[in-house]
């Protein structure tokens, strides 16, 4: 199998950028759900683990409340398993909280065709009724194949089907950045 190749076609959003939208939407959390009390929020892996992070963080600063965090892999949840490759490393779903009454906020980097976001929303089911379910991505890069939009959103950036958005985050990559990368193969 060909591994596909990459090239940087232009910078979207940059560390200040960054912070800046994720502070913004830490405020569009509390302010839609009058405040933390009964907020948690669920990365899913793998940056959206680190987001959801930074997010409580900021949360907390706003709020001066401790909001409870869990790490969700959606890999044996998804529709095209059987289409893909097997993930060589699977993570552990830690939700150390009971989900049940509480206002969960989905965190991703970013949201494409839904399926990602389709197959979190039946793994947080398994795990006890929340009161709802809401999505915040860093990015929305449009092309839904499912009926799914985010709550909240970092960035909204018009792509072409073709086109890939690169988030790099500093817990993984060393940097925080997100640029647009067109296919060179």
């Amino acid at each position: 199998m060909n591994e596909m190749k990459f090239a940087k076609k232009k910078l979207i959003m940059d560390e200040v950028s960054i912070k800046r939208a994720l502070k913004r939407v830490a405020h569009e959390i509390v302010e839609k759900n009058r405040g933390a009390e009964d907020v948690a929020l669920i990365g899913i892996k793998s940056r959206g683990i680190y987001l959801a992070h930074r997010l409580t963080k900021y949360i907390e600063e706003i709020e001066e409340k401790s909001v409870p965090v869990g790490i969700l892999d959606v890999a044996f949840y998804r529709d095209d398993i059987s289409k893909r490759p097997i993930p060589h490393h699977i993570s552990k779903t830690e939700i150390p909280f009971d989900v049940s009454g509480k206002s969960i906020v989905l965190i991703d980097d970013v949201l494409f065709t839904g399926r990602t976001v389709r197959a979190a929303l039946d793994a947080v089911m398994d795990f006890g009724r929340p009161a709802n379910i809401q999505l915040a991505v860093l990015v929305d890069r449009g092309h839904r194949e499912l009926p799914i939009r985010a709550d909240f959103v970092g960035k909204n950036i018009p792509t072409s089907v073709d086109e890939r958005v690169w988030v790099n985050l500093k817990e993984e990559d060393g940097v925080d950045s997100v640029d647009i990368r067109e296919d060179i193969n």
